[in-house]
């Protein structure tokens, strides 16, 4: 059965947007050159702190979280077991020897353990969404409704972390300081090695929108889908010597048949809606929402080919790319693309489609 908080979020959404409509909960604020209006730290972490509450509470049954449990439970309870500890990982080091101090510092309560990491993620999405998208509430909202939530804060925990270091280096990428960049991007891969697909990622996402960069990588996704077979057998070759040696050969004998196109429908949408209207966003010229727009342009390539592929590890791929998509350059295209009661009819109608989506995805889970 899916529990009462996770409808009753959806609740507290409505809450805090009507809240804003009364109390004063903006700033005015200079970034990237322009002056946005911004909601004040109070306010984003009220609005985000019950899904932190949540994740530290969540059940068992949820995705890895058991994995996570077990996992922690066998790391050492003392510093002085630390360096043997620290010889036996193999991979993703740091995430391992943040929980393993975690223990060490606040005991084998594995909910205090989720809540700190949980914490961690919060941080970095209330700040991306809180300094860049027009709208913050509507940002958590399809953080939440998308899946991506449960996906990542409840599930997919270790390499969240990564995405959470890569996204605190927005600031670098989008003033072009690639160095900082870079190795933010380097530490991240430490907790998740997949974190280092970010790099080509910084240059390229560089630039107008719609660039011959970005035009080329849904080149190349498409090519990957018409040559399945081959690109299968290439990413085999291409990984053995990582620690993803056998990424191709799990997802064929899991059955694993790709991410619901559904999904990939979903997260293509603002791809699909700054083609539609890419002079709008020629005629703004922000570096944020080209930037934004290019990011959301490699996450439908990723997910383009995880359909034909894999769910379960090509799948996990575009997080690192359509949070910007999802949270940003959606709400601005909403906003921008529309005028005033066409904005106003689009935007109910994404809020009724992102919560069947979201009850949708409950049923797929296999929560409900």
């Amino acid at each position: 059965m899916i529990t009462s908080s996770y409808i009753l979020i959806l609740f507290w959404f409505l809450l805090m947007a009507l809240f804003a409509h009364n109390v004063q909960v903006t700033e005015k604020k200079r970034i990237m050159g322009k002056e946005r209006t911004i909601v004040k730290w109070w306010y984003a972490i009220l609005v985000f702190a019950p899904l932190v509450i949540m994740a530290m509470n969540r059940s068992a049954a949820i995705g890895d979280t058991l994995v996570y449990i077990a996992g922690y439970r066998d790391m050492p309870s003392s510093f002085s077991g630390l360096p043997a500890y620290y010889n036996s990982l193999s991979k993703d080091k740091a995430y391992f020897m943040l929980a393993a101090l975690i223990k060490c510092v606040f005991g084998s309560n594995y909910r205090i353990y989720f809540c700190i990491v949980a914490i961690i993620h919060a941080y970095a999405v209330i700040k991306i969404y809180r300094q860049y998208s027009p709208s913050f509430v509507m940002a958590v909202f399809l953080f939440v409704t998308s899946g991506d939530y449960i996906s990542w804060m409840e599930n997919g925990t270790r390499q969240f972390l990564a995405v959470a270091i890569c996204l605190l280096a927005t600031d670098f990428m989008l003033k072009k300081k690639y160095v900082p960049a870079v190795i933010m991007v380097l530490i991240a891969s430490r907790f998740h090695q997949s974190a280092l697909l970010v790099i080509p990622m910084i240059f390229i996402v560089q630039g107008k929108p719609w660039n011959k960069m970005t035009m080329l990588f849904i080149a190349l996704a498409l090519v990957a889908i018409a040559f399945v077979d081959q690109f299968t057998n290439f990413l085999d070759d291409a990984l053995e010597a990582t620690q993803y040696s056998n990424v191709v050969s799990e997802w064929k004998s899991w059955d694993d048949d790709g991410t619901n196109p559904i999904r990939v429908l979903i997260y293509s949408l603002p791809a699909i809606l700054s083609l539609i209207g890419l002079r709008f966003i020629q005629a703004e010229n922000d570096p944020l929402i080209n930037f934004s727009t290019n990011m959301s342009i490699i996450a439908t390539g990723l997910y383009l080919v995880s359909m034909v592929t894999s769910g379960i590890f090509i799948g996990r791929l575009p997080i690192y790319a359509s949070l910007y998509s999802q949270g940003i350059l959606l709400p601005w295209e909403l906003d921008h693309m529309f005028n005033r009661s066409s904005a106003f009819l689009m935007k109910v109608f994404m809020v009724i489609a992102y919560i069947a989506l979201y009850f949708y995805q409950f049923q797929t889970w296999g929560v409900i």
